[in-house]
């Protein structure tokens, strides 16, 4: 690739309504693009279009739980279901999880206990520029959050 990075290091994110104005269309590139390697996300899945039958029918490697979900998961039991929910589904089909707009602990905690493995959001960073994300990522030892130590406070 002319960016100097294997087409395995690329993640491609989409939501599913960017997909329908044609699905065959849509099919045979994210078909293309799977073959080459890169790597296909469901951006947003729980709002919109999404439809189980297109999310059985696209190629799609990660799905990406929209942060509406997971900011009201700890108002009740029947949030946290969906949450759940949505794991499970993913987890049925082979596909990773990443999980949006984690902004607390709690969130945090019950979503690791569900194995979400992956997420993001506030907790974690706030938005950084490229040159920000370099440095941070040349930190020596642990860079996240470690939310059995203590809440994070933002300034």
């Amino acid at each position: 690739m002319q960016a100097g990075i294997s087409s395995r290091q690329l993640g491609l994110e989409m939501t599913e309504s960017s997909l329908i104005p044609n699905v065959r269309i849509a099919m045979e590139v994210l078909g293309s693009l799977r073959r080459l390697g890169v790597s296909l996300l469901m951006d947003d899945f729980g709002t919109g279009y999404s439809s189980l039958n297109n999310l059985h029918s696209f190629p799609f490697d990660v799905l990406k739980i929209d942060r509406s979900f997971v900011s009201r998961m700890t108002d009740g039991d029947q949030p946290l279901q969906i949450v759940r929910t949505i794991i499970e589904l993913a987890r049925v089909m082979g596909m990773d999880v990443v999980a949006e707009g984690i902004e607390t602990c709690q969130q945090y905690r019950l979503l690791r206990e569900m194995r979400c493995r992956y997420g993001q959001g506030y907790l974690f960073s706030r938005p950084l520029t490229a040159e920000a994300v370099t440095k941070l990522l040349r930190l020596p030892g642990r860079v996240l959050p470690d939310p059995e130590i203590s809440e994070l406070v933002y300034a």
